[in-house]
């Protein structure tokens, strides 16, 4: 099974989570309810679960809300189902498939055409069999098309581009998230600074996009696979028309920022900030500086910073040396 962490994504946490939460642990009181606003991977979330009484799960990127039901979403499935479903794409041969949506445009760039084939192919076959699986099952079925995938996709971790050389044929082999199911869960897909004002936490962990990269327009392939609308796609990358786009990752970031923190209803806001800023890379560059986050922060309360020395995932030419990653923890 493919559990959660399993997952190329640029700025997750797996690495720091059990820093971040040990901190969150030693600097806090009387906490029962976690919010991670800007949720990602999603593994801040799943280290959440296991400590609090309720968690509530947020991020505006369609591929991530159906990993986010899948893993962690109420429900119930039927796993032999599952199992046999899975093993009979297993058992497809990519030479033997028609080209598709997904081959058409994807096959030869970031998968080899016959991967490309078979993940067309069961993207459909998903949707030909709503009418046996409920949803759960169904979020189950595209969260592990998409970990399935993930790990020999030509990509340096994200699909703003894909390698340029000859694809070396991968293996393709369709396996079942390790998914489980809660009752102390709230999961949304929402603007975060909308969000802020409908719900109350005892603690926000908040970590945003750090410059001007759109995590919409990185994850593309699996926002265009979740929604399954096939739409006309565009440039070498094959994008389709820009859409969930972050305010977060313009200049008007700073402002963005304060209004979400001003409007948090929560006793402490934790952040996770890395020092991105440095890079060589002008789209790397952080969009807020560290001084006006820490500024932002203790307009709030009472604020600590902590510091971890951290190579982070990179993908593409950035360079950053010194890497750090800080933690600001705010009692409000």
């Amino acid at each position: 099974m493919l559990n959660i962490e399993s997952r190329r994504y640029i700025g997750n946490k797996t690495k720091l989570s059990k820093w971040i939460m040990d901190l969150i642990s030693k600097n806090t009181n009387d906490v029962h309810i976690f919010c991670d606003i800007f949720a990602g991977t999603g593994t801040i979330s799943n280290h959440a679960l296991q400590i609090y009484d309720h968690v509530i799960i947020n991020d505006f990127l369609y591929s991530n809300n159906v990993i986010y039901k899948a893993f962690f979403g109420k429900g119930e499935w039927d796993s032999e189902k599952l199992n046999e479903i899975a093993e009979s794409y297993n058992r497809l041969n990519g030479n033997e498939i028609e080209d598709n949506y997904f081959s058409i445009n994807f096959g030869n760039k970031f998968f080899d055409m016959s991967t490309a084939r078979k993940t067309g192919y069961i993207r459909e076959d998903i949707e030909k069999r709503k009418a046996e699986l409920n949803e759960k099952e169904k979020d189950i079925l595209l969260a592990s098309l998409i970990y399935s995938i993930d790990r020999i996709a030509n990509t340096l971790g994200h699909f703003d581009a894909y390698i340029k050389k000859p694809i070396t044929r991968k293996n393709f082999r369709f396996d079942i998230v390790n998914a489980k199911s809660y009752d102390n869960v709230e999961i949304f897909q929402e603007d975060s600074n909308e969000l802020a004002r409908k719900i109350h936490s005892d603690i926000v962990y908040v970590d945003p996009p750090y410059n001007s990269r759109q995590y919409s327009r990185f994850y593309h392939v699996y926002e265009n696979l979740v929604k399954w609308q096939k739409p006309k796609l565009y440039g070498s990358a094959m994008k389709p028309e820009p859409e969930n786009m972050s305010d977060y990752c313009r200049s008007s970031a700073l402002e963005v920022f304060k209004d979400l923190i001003e409007h948090l209803d929560t006793k402490y806001i934790a952040v996770s900030y890395n020092n991105t800023y440095k890079s060589k890379s002008k789209s790397s560059r952080n969009r807020i500086s560290l001084e006006d986050l820490k500024a932002t922060l203790s307009s709030r309360g009472e604020t600590k910073v902590f510091a971890h020395d951290y190579n982070a995932f990179q993908a593409g030419k950035t360079e950053l040396k010194e890497h750090k990653e800080f933690l600001f923890i705010t009692k409000i």
